[in-house]
């Protein structure tokens, strides 16, 4: 039996194509994946992400809780800011990645993947033994919408009461606010500017349709994972999974190492791999017609094999473009894909390919 989220309703009313998307039916696209990825980068697009799970961690000493939980730290955080960290195992892989955002000094907001819902809840219940004040709440009680694009502040903003409206516009990237049962987050996964909003389910259906009267269209998983290729964004279970570590899944930027007394987990394990690094993930470029790279698809390099972790189109740049995991030592500016019985000559560069709707490379 598939999971089907508050918003169903309103995927099949507006045609969409639904897929099995980690046990939830999901819509694909609404027609045209393609031209739902241009409406992004160009205007202002819709997404239901309701099958990812909001957590709520409360308690004297959820920052220490978490500080232990998470690579990076949230010790930095203050009241109404938000952080992207990964969860580690012990041995440093990635359990999964998340934002984490403080609503007050006791209370935090987490949103995990779909795909590890229970396995990422079950493994914080697991560390939250030691911490005897923290509570962990799911709340299925609530949706999560993502409207995305150069134009989406404007025009979702009418959606939203005056109150909210004055809020949004002071609203900075990374922070988040909450009024009226609606949590407003100035975060995304497109590489455009944009809000992500948990709301009730039963607001969730009305939001929806005026969002869409307000000039936003809604948009599927597709186009969302071509956008969040485009601006240099990792998939969890591709592109980093629990036997791959942030130092080889260019989000060494996400580890905090100091202050160097906290203890997070995977830390020594982290520690040693940075003094003798094997692997990285580097952006590949195809810029040959006609050719698509794809999942799992060799790469060669002189100092060994790899393998691309995401592979596809590029609407936005109108060539084939890849996230692959290549041997660490190899340091030349291009590579090697094996395609069928052919190889084909790829640029290697350091993502992301777009950065606010340009092209981010030479």
């Amino acid at each position: 039996m598939e999971n089907k989220t508050v918003l169903h309703g309103q995927h099949k009313k507006n045609g969409a194509i639904l897929v099995n998307f980690a046990g939830w039916q999901m819509p694909l696209h609404y027609g045209s994946q393609i031209q739902e990825h241009h409406v992004v980068r160009q205007d202002s697009g819709l997404f239901d992400v309701s099958h990812m799970l909001v957590v709520d961690i409360f308690g004297k000493n959820a920052v220490d809780y978490l500080s232990f939980l998470l690579a990076n730290n949230p010790q930095r955080l203050n009241p109404g800011k938000a952080l992207y960290t990964c969860m580690l195992n012990d041995d440093g892989g990635i359990l999964d990645d998340l934002i984490v955002y403080q609503l007050s000094k006791q209370l935090y907001r987490i949103v995990i993947n779909a795909g590890n819902r229970q396995s990422d809840l079950d493994w914080m219940k697991k560390q939250a033994q030691n911490f005897s004040t923290i509570t962990i709440l799911e709340r299925t009680d609530l949706a999560i919408i993502a409207i995305q694009g150069p134009h989406a502040l404007i025009k979702a903003g009418k959606a939203f009461n005056e109150d909210q409206q004055s809020l949004i516009k002071d609203l900075k990237p990374f922070h988040c606010i909450e009024q009226d049962n609606c949590f407003i987050a100035r975060t995304g996964y497109t590489g455009e500017d944009g809000l992500e909003i948990i709301l009730p389910n039963q607001e969730a259906e009305i939001f929806w349709q005026r969002l869409i009267k307000c000039g936003s269209k809604p948009c599927g998983l597709g186009a969302r994972d071509t956008l969040r290729l485009e601006a240099g964004l990792n998939l969890h279970g591709s592109d980093m999974d629990a036997t791959t570590t942030p130092l080889e899944s260019n989000l060494a930027w996400t580890i905090a190492w100091d202050p160097i007394d906290r203890d997070f987990i995977g830390r020594q394990a982290l520690i040693k791999l940075k003094k003798n690094p094997t692997r990285k993930l580097v952006g590949l470029v195809l810029e040959e017609k006609g050719r698509i790279l794809r999942n799992h698809q060799k790469v060669i390099t002189p100092k060994g094999e790899g393998e691309i972790t995401s592979g596809s189109y590029s609407p936005s740049l109108g060539c084939s473009i890849a996230f692959a995991r290549i041997p660490y030592r190899h340091d030349e500016n291009s590579c090697h894909v094996i395609m069928g019985s052919k190889h084909y000559q790829v640029r290697i560069i350091k993502p992301p390919f777009i950065r606010k709707g340009k092209k981010a490379f030479n």
